[in-house]
């Protein structure tokens, strides 16, 4: 068995290629163990190829064995180099399994750490500076992530909040309560249902933009070039995104209620007989400043996580195309995950605050 171990990069070729020099002639099965390979490029895996090609013309079988899941991924790009990967049949203890999920999530909250606390610093400090803000390209983000969304947001928002009151008149009408239909769709749109709609569409939309455009960056090394000309990606690519997305988010969600209240408006008053100038005196009853104030604070913490998790998904890509794919899918999940427990979380405080 050869292992091999460090950097499998340009610059340690020539010392791996005299190791792998001396293995050479027939003889039994050959495996290399890449176990501590922290990293590869397309350097390495040329060697890797010319050293199967030369043990196939002697007539032995070679085995990559023990490969990290970040090389077996620049491995696979490789048709002839990632078929000679062995199946990892080894099965892991327990404890090891915990321990290695243990460490993929403390990494994962490191780098979400990192990443807000670089966010906020050029946030804050970018504000105060004459160029420290791409200012041009925050009103292009403020344009997709709020006008473009803005349609489709209303029009669920509108759709729940009339769904609400029609699912919710059979049962109101029992008790001769059909005006408290105002109360039900004011507070449940204005405080939960209208941060909570646009947050998931946004994250859906905005979130999986943020990923996409961050990790087709990496695969293609700009994120690299952008190092070398001395500039920081995050102030270069989050920062405009979370301006646009903190000014856009609250105001997508005032028409999200907005929209929802219309909708309930409606069935109000052609199906419970509800009139109008009954509905507005109600609402204005029931709705308090301090309801709409708690919605769109949930909506700018809602804001700050999607971009967050979208922008740490772009960043962790590694691979090819079909990484770009994973995550986006991931930082739609991720995205929405994040927003609900956000909005459970916040909740609670502000139940326990009235």
């Amino acid at each position: 068995m050869v292992a091999l171990e460090g950097d499998l990069v340009v610059d340690a070729v020539p010392a791996i290629s005299k190791r792998l020099a001396a293995i050479a002639g027939p003889g039994e099965r050959v495996e290399v163990d890449l176990s501590a390979v922290t990293d590869i490029d397309s350097a390495g895996v040329a060697l890797l190829s010319l050293f199967l090609k030369r043990m196939d013309a002697s007539g032995r079988e070679v085995a990559l064995v023990r490969v990290p899941d970040s090389v077996k991924v620049t491995l696979e790009l490789f048709p002839f180099v990632g078929a000679r990967v062995a199946p990892d049949v080894e099965r892991r203890a327990v404890f090891d399994r915990v321990g290695a999920w243990a460490e993929g999530i403390a990494d994962l909250v490191l780098h979400f750490l990192v990443v807000a606390a670089d966010t906020s610093w050029f946030v804050v400090t970018g504000v105060f500076k004459r160029r420290g803000v791409r200012w041009h390209v925050m009103f292009y983000e403020m344009a997709q992530m709020g006008s473009k969304a803005l349609g489709v947001v209303s029009l669920i928002a509108f759709l729940v909040g009339a769904t609400m009151a029609l699912q919710s008149a059979a049962q109101l009408r029992q008790f001769g309560a059909d005006i408290f239909v105002v109360d039900l769709i004011g507070i449940s749109m204005t405080r939960e249902l209208g941060p909570l709609m646009a947050a998931i569409v946004v994250a859906g939309r905005s979130g999986s933009a943020v990923a996409a455009e961050i990790g087709t960056m990496m695969i293609s090394e700009e994120i690299d070039a952008l190092k070398t000309m001395g500039l920081h990606p995050t102030r270069f690519l989050v920062v405009p995104k979370i301006l646009a997305i903190t000014i856009t988010q609250p105001l997508i969600t005032a028409f999200a209620d907005a929209a929802g209240i219309l909708g309930g408006f409606l069935v109000a008053t052609f199906y419970l007989d509800v009139g109008a100038e009954s509905f507005i005196q109600r609402l204005q009853e029931s709705l308090f400043l301090k309801d709409v104030v708690t919605g769109l604070i949930k909506s700018v913490i809602f804001a700050w996580l999607i971009v967050s998790v979208g922008a740490i998904c772009g960043f962790r890509t590694r691979g090819g195309a079909d990484a770009v794919g994973r995550s986006t899918t991931t930082s739609v999940v991720a995205g929405i995950f994040a927003v609900i427990v956000a909005d459970a979380l916040a909740s609670l405080v502000f139940y326990f605050g009235d």
